[in-house]
């Protein structure tokens, strides 16, 4: 393996970027890939591409080669050149003075160098093994839209090899992050690519740390079960109104809601999914128990959430349906289904709440004796 490390090119064209596509703006850097002279040919290929099988033939396509992925502009995440300094340089100079760029990255500069090759033939390789000269246009099957095989959960292109998958879709999605799975299912094949290249040494540190803040969460949580009731209601009679008591229940509402977002951001986005989902539903369920303590709750009726995620996530994860709208019905089913039960906990949240309001004149202040009546008593 060998790296060549480069200086971040200078994209003249960084102003014209707004929102999400300012994740463009270092892409300017594969133009680097033609000062590889040391190779007759080069295959630049993106980091969200996965390869269903060996494409060695690629490396007989000629000058430049690339995919239409749709009728109008061919696709840079996987290209074939012939490096060549004399290239390189005309693609300075053509920064320099502005060429057209229809979306301020690689593929819009290269459209507008290569604007023909719509009108170029198809790519054969040749039998024997020859390299070839010109320009091409490659098969669909090297550039195949991922959300096409979420649609048909298969892939069979009958117009050329059905070799590589591609992601061109929302940057949140893509199948690095530990949640793309099992949203898409096709992001467990990367991981595995990942695992066996690069591995997942440099988050573990990170997870070791969750684990371990997660673990004593739960044990001092429990531990501190009893006294908790005083530590958090303790209020007198007279100060509570409709106000506090609505305060309190919006607070207990707000922090289910933290114990649920906590977990996800402070993950590693770049973890195995299996790892994430894990680390995730500990988190939760962590935060969850103490929610549930600091403000008396029915632990079940917490959990609820928890529980749903999980039967969601099996819904989702299942690998034998027979295409993607089977699978989206299945989801939406699911989620009709997993309504009422969530209503459900949201009503017994907030009936336990009432309750402990009603009961907390009969909770001493910190420091102070219980007063004796009848009904502690009893209580």
């Amino acid at each position: 393996m060998r790296v060549v490390l480069v200086e971040n090119m200078k994209n003249p064209y960084e102003s014209n970027l707004g929102g999400i596509n300012r994740r463009f703006k270092l892409t300017l850097n594969k133009l680097y890939a033609w000062t590889l002279v040391d190779y007759e040919r080069v295959v630049m290929i993106d980091s969200d591409n996965i390869f269903l099988q060996k494409t060695d033939e690629l490396f007989q396509c000629g000058q430049f080669c690339a995919v239409f992925i749709n009728p109008c502009y061919f696709h840079t995440g996987l290209f074939v050149l012939q490096p060549s300094m004399d290239v390189f340089k005309g693609m300075l100079h053509d920064l320099e003075i502005g060429r057209a760029n229809s979306d301020g990255a690689d593929q819009g500069f290269l459209v507008g160098c290569y604007p023909d090759l719509l009108d170029r033939p198809m790519f054969h390789p040749p039998e024997n093994g020859s390299k070839l000269n010109g320009t091409y246009r490659l098969p669909l099957g090297y550039q195949m839209d991922a959300s096409y095989y979420y649609l048909k959960l298969h892939w069979h292109v009958p117009c050329g090899p059905n070799s590589v998958i591609t992601f061109p879709s929302a940057p949140w999605f893509k199948p690095w992050y530990w949640w793309s799975w099992p949203i898409l299912p096709l992001g467990l094949s990367w991981h595995k690519e990942r695992w066996d290249d690069l591995g997942y040494a440099a988050e573990m540190p990170v997870i070791l740390m969750e684990i371990l803040m997660y673990a004593v969460i739960i044990t001092i949580t429990r531990l501190a079960k009893p006294g908790m009731t005083k530590l958090c209601y303790n209020r007198r009679p007279e100060k509570q109104n409709a106000m506090v008591q609505g305060l309190i229940k919006m607070s207990a509402i707000v922090a289910m809601l933290i114990a649920y977002a906590i977990p996800f951001f402070i993950i590693p986005r770049t973890v195995h999914p299996f790892m994430g989902w894990s680390m995730y539903l500990f988190g939760a369920l962590a935060l969850g128990v103490l929610v549930s303590n600091a403000f008396l709750l029915p632990l079940l009726a917490v959990l609820t959430p928890w529980l749903a995620i999980i039967g969601m996530f099996f819904v989702m994860a299942f690998p034998w349906y027979h295409g993607g709208i089977v699978r989206v019905l299945a989801i939406f089913g699911y989620a009709f289904c997993s309504a009422p039960f969530l209503w459900a906990s949201l009503v017994r949240v907030m009936d336990s709440l009432q309750t402990m309001l009603e009961r907390e004149p009969f909770f001493p202040r910190l420091g102070e004796p219980a007063q004796e009546t009848e009904f502690s008593k009893l209580f």
